[in-house]
């Protein structure tokens, strides 16, 4: 199956940045799909960002400007770079991969989940 470790959440003031990282490893063959969603306190979870094997993104309205994903190939991992950040954007960030594995079964997971808290 697929494992994902999450890192780089933490308390920044209005107007920092974090950069969250999010490594996948276990049997994979390819990943075909990476994002980023997150949930706030009484909220639906909700796309952040989203980066395909070929490179093309998707951003929420909320976030474009001010966010960047990011992934290495090589390091199966996935970065979303925030920058600008608002009190609104307090969540717990979830990392999601889709993967085919090295059995040929497609197979989607979620990350554990990392604070992301903005505030004075």
């Amino acid at each position: 199956q697929v494992q994902l470790m999450e890192s780089g959440g933490g308390l920044v003031q209005p107007g920092g940045s974090l950069r969250l990282s999010c490594a996948a490893s276990g049997s994979i063959y390819s990943i075909n799909h990476m994002g980023w969603y997150r949930q706030a306190p009484g909220k639906e979870r909700e796309l952040v960002a989203t980066i395909r094997n070929g490179g093309s993104t998707n951003y929420a309205n909320s976030v474009k400007g001010r966010f960047t994903i990011s992934r290495d190939n090589a390091k199966n991992t996935v970065y979303l770079q925030m920058n600008s950040l608002k009190p609104e954007d307090t969540a717990v960030y979830y990392c999601s991969v889709q993967v085919t594995l090295n059995s040929g079964r497609f197979v989607g997971s979620w990350g554990q989940g990392t604070q992301v808290t903005v505030s004075s």
